[in-house]
């Protein structure tokens, strides 16, 4: 039986316990008399997975159970978050310290029942977290907005796999009342969605967390007429669009009292909406600061003290308030003693993506005094297919460090950067690694943990769908990131970091062959194995077969940029028909964004897909590499 998180206690039974027509969920008066428990709600969930499971829709009252009931009830003898499971033969009894202990029991149960049927397996479970709070961040901002119904999906697997909160990323896609002309060309969250998305989290234990950028990052904001001069660097918005000037510049001028004052008010009316008493201002990668308005204060005071009076600020309003500040740890890191100047409930958001992701910042916070959640990420920036064992490697390991150093929670985080051009499914392995090993310590191999995503995620029997999705990254040899960084080379005149404008991997034209037709046998495995799965949820198989093809075409158009770059002539009639193709792409592509989320930065990532489709076909008014 798999069972995802792990549960602490399993003690398997003799007998079954037999779904029938006459069986009934009944709510405990207990819960169903105190609202904010949400009891009904609970067994709404369960009913539905039942019949999900089964076929047999169960009916649902409130009272006391009789003998062959399914129980929901709270116990007091158990602690939050805590929850007992009993499965016999004469009935089901979900016991919980609280309402969100008796949602996860329905949780383990609905677990169960996909993969027994109606004849569910005779079972005593006792299980707690051994993390208090596991959270996941959705970067809504960076490219991709999704609907509010896919969020909701979004937030009821996140219910699914037992994390209770939900951290919702903005920067300028939320319908701020005064700014207008920073979302004009936007398609932006209201105030209405987040209100809904907020009561939906409420119902499923699960806390809808403000994230807003308040320091670096306000690309859009500091890219208006308006507020361009709050800006460190000098007529930002003069500038045309670049994805990464949108990652790396756009830092407010901390020494502008103007600038205090328009995040302060951002903080507040955003923060309104939201039941929660957390709220993250980021705070991060402020790239810029001290650099060029602000660099005479910088050199008097130094960046880093200037880097925390202006949060000190932001985190006294919020606390002012009721709030409990969070921010971003990566520049703080550097002054860990400079926890000390923030007020003292303030968390630190200790972040790191690398597989092999160093401990040395989660250690310096810690012996600095700092609360500290631990920041692991799904790995699906940039690329077509996220990095699946990348994150795997990188979850484990923070989860790990979160127990060393007694962080008090585990925030698992989605970015977007680039346009956010991955499908957001193909974040959910990531997502479930980062609730298992936030739950439990028991550490599960990769490929065992693949498995079972595959069997009880995607109802998959073969077990085999989650491990040849995570091979697919391998052979990605031309990604987003090498795209945009040749794009902005050639079109905006942005020099490469690295001084590399192409990977090595493309000039070689016997890996390429190679990567092509691992693709090839990895999609073709795919379909074969959509004959073990459910029909309903078949479709990924579609849409993983839709970033395959993006993966060939990209790295096709890498090996015929590098017969430019060396100086080679290209093959027209090739040139023009992967033009074609990769247009084709793009439609299907286009269709398949619109089904689940916002306009968002979808035109842009038009203008660099057209750009190399004109390109290959060397249109005269398009810029020849030199």
């Amino acid at each position: 039986m798999d069972l995802l998180p792990k549960p602490r206690q399993v003690e398997e039974k003799e007998g079954f316990y037999e779904l029938g027509w006459n069986s009934v969920i009944v709510v405990d008066s207990v819960i169903g008399d105190m609202a904010e428990e949400h009891g009904t709600v609970y067994a709404a969930i369960l009913r539905d997975n039942l019949q999900q499971g089964t076929g047999i829709t169960c009916a649902v009252t409130k009272g006391a159970g009789r003998g062959g009931d399914i129980v929901l009830m709270k116990d007091a003898a158990l602690k939050a978050q805590e929850y007992h499971l009993s499965v016999t033969e004469n009935g089901i009894v979900i016991a919980g310290g609280d309402g969100a202990a008796v949602l996860y029991g329905v949780q383990t149960l609905s677990q169960i029942v996909a993969q027994s049927g109606g004849m569910i397996p005779c079972v005593e479970i006792t299980d707690a977290p051994d993390i208090k709070n596991r959270g996941y961040f959705f970067d809504e901002t960076r490219g991709r907005i999704l609907t509010l119904d896919r969020l909701k999906d979004m937030v009821d697997r996140i219910s699914r796999y037992k994390m209770n909160q939900f951290q919702l990323y903005v920067e300028h896609t939320y319908l701020f009342r005064d700014l207008t002309e920073m979302w004009r060309d936007e398609t932006p969250l209201t105030a209405e969605d987040i209100l809904e998305l907020d009561r939906y989290c409420r119902e499923r234990h699960v806390e809808l967390v403000p994230a807003l950028a308040s320091f670096g990052h306000l690309y859009m904001l500091l890219s208006t007429k308006s507020y361009g001069d709050l800006c460190e660097r000098e007529n930002s918005w003069k500038e045309p669009f670049s994805f990464w000037d949108r990652m790396r510049h756009h830092t407010l001028n901390a020494t502008d009292d103007r600038a205090l004052a328009l995040v302060k008010s951002m903080l507040a009316e955003y923060g309104a909406l939201f039941t929660s008493n957390k709220f993250n201002i980021c705070a991060d990668e402020t790239f810029d600061l001290g650099k060029e308005k602000s660099k005479e204060t910088a050199e008097r005071d130094g960046v880093h003290e200037m880097y925390i009076r202006f949060v000190n600020e932001l985190c006294t309003f919020l606390t002012a308030q009721g709030k409990q500040p969070q921010f971003f740890g990566d520049i703080i890191c550097k002054n860990p003693d400079y926890i000390s100047r923030l007020p003292e409930d303030t968390l630190c958001l200790t972040w790191g993506y690398a597989p092999e992701q160093r401990e040395e910042e989660c250690r310096l916070m810690a012996e600095a005094g700092a609360r500290q959640y631990v920041c692991p990420g799904v790995c699906g920036w940039n690329q077509w297919m996220n990095l699946i064992e990348n994150s795997y490697k990188n979850i484990t390991r923070m989860c790990g460090y979160a127990r060393k150093y007694h962080a008090e929670g585990v925030l698992n985080t989605d970015w977007g950067d680039c346009g956010h051009v991955n499908y957001p499914a193909f974040s959910v392995p990531g997502m479930i690694y980062g609730a298992c090993f936030s739950w439990n310590p028991l550490e599960i191999g990769f490929e065992e943990i693949n498995e079972q995503i595959s069997r009880l995620e995607y109802r998959d029997r073969s077990g085999a769908l989650v491990g040849l999705m995570a091979q697919i990254s391998n052979y990605s040899k031309f990604d987003w990131w090498a795209a945009n960084v040749f794009y902005e080379k050639y079109v905006l005149g942005h020099e490469p970091e690295n001084d590399k404008l192409l990977p090595d991997t493309v000039q070689q034209e016997d890996t390429m062959a190679q990567a092509d037709r691992k693709l090839r046998d990895i999609m073709r495995q795919m379909k074969q194995t959509a004959t073990s799965m459910d029909s309903q949820i078949r479709s990924i198989v579609a849409e993983v077969d839709l970033a395959v093809e993006a993966i060939r075409i990209w790295n096709m158009v890498g090996t015929m940029l590098a017969v430019k770059e060396r100086g080679e002539n290209w093959d027209e009639v090739q040139a023009y028909g992967l033009a074609s193709r990769v247009e084709r792409w793009f439609m299907a592509y286009k269709q398949q964004w619109r089904a689940i989320s916002k306009e968002g930065d979808l035109h842009h990532i038009a203008e660099i897909v057209f750009w190399y489709a004109d390109y290959l076909r060397s249109r005269t008014d398009v810029v020849q590499i030199k």
